[in-house]
């Protein structure tokens, strides 16, 4: 059980824990070289390492549905880690998808393809859909969690802007929520913020604390 840390408690000598203390002295892993899930989870205030060692073969089957695709894609991250993992670990595989009137939107390829990509945003909804995959040397879990964007009318001087400036191509639909592009363009946004800039760290919170917690 989670401890609880009221004021009168506090003031009574409680001291409070770090957040990582609450996992029993598990190591969490994450496996993402994303630099945005590294900051998000730190955010969380747990201790953990990055390891990327993976074997996994991204080819996605013909007749998954799209929205399933970033948790067949987490799944095969977490099975395909490149050693077994010992009886303290958790490891924590996540991946991120745009979809777009039923278009994924991917990496761009370069400048161009990043344009394109973001016309197709302009004046549109699209949903940022991010699978996460926990797993121990015993047991695993999982989830989906999804978020719906709508953009304003960008002009194109103000995607070719973006483009120049802030270099999108290493980033799914071709643009970063937290950026200049998210501050002028995004209107509205229903479900998790941070689902859009890679990890849905409230969700992944709860999962994973009942995930280390009830063994």
């Amino acid at each position: 059980m989670i401890p609880s840390y009221t004021k009168a408690n506090l003031e009574k000598g409680q001291t409070m824990e770090s957040a990582d203390k609450l996992f029993y002295g598990k190591k969490i892993i994450l496996g993402s070289a994303s630099p945005r899930r590294k900051e998000l989870l730190k955010g969380l205030d747990i201790d953990f390492t990055i390891d990327t060692g993976n074997n996994f073969k991204e080819i996605v089957p013909e007749n998954l549905p799209l929205e399933e695709i970033p948790l067949y894609m987490a799944e095969g991250k977490s099975k395909g880690f490149h050693r077994d993992l010992q009886e303290d670990e958790v490891l924590i595989t996540a991946d991120t998808m745009v979809l777009c009137n039923n278009e994924i939107l991917g990496k761009p390829d370069g400048k161009e393809g990043a344009i394109q990509m973001l016309k197709k945003l302009s004046n549109n909804k699209h949903t940022v859909i991010t699978g996460v995959f926990i797993r121990d040397a015993k047991k695993s879990t999982s989830f989906s969690s999804f978020t719906d964007v709508y953009f304003d009318n960008l002009e194109e001087s103000q995607i070719e802007y973006y483009v120049n400036k802030y270099s999108p191509f290493d980033k799914a639909g071709s643009y970063a929520v937290q950026e200049w592009i998210g501050h002028v363009g995004i209107n509205r946004i229903d479900g998790s913020y941070y689902n859009v800039v890679g990890l849905p760290v409230s969700r992944l919170y709860k999962v994973l604390t009942e995930f280390i917690t009830k063994g």
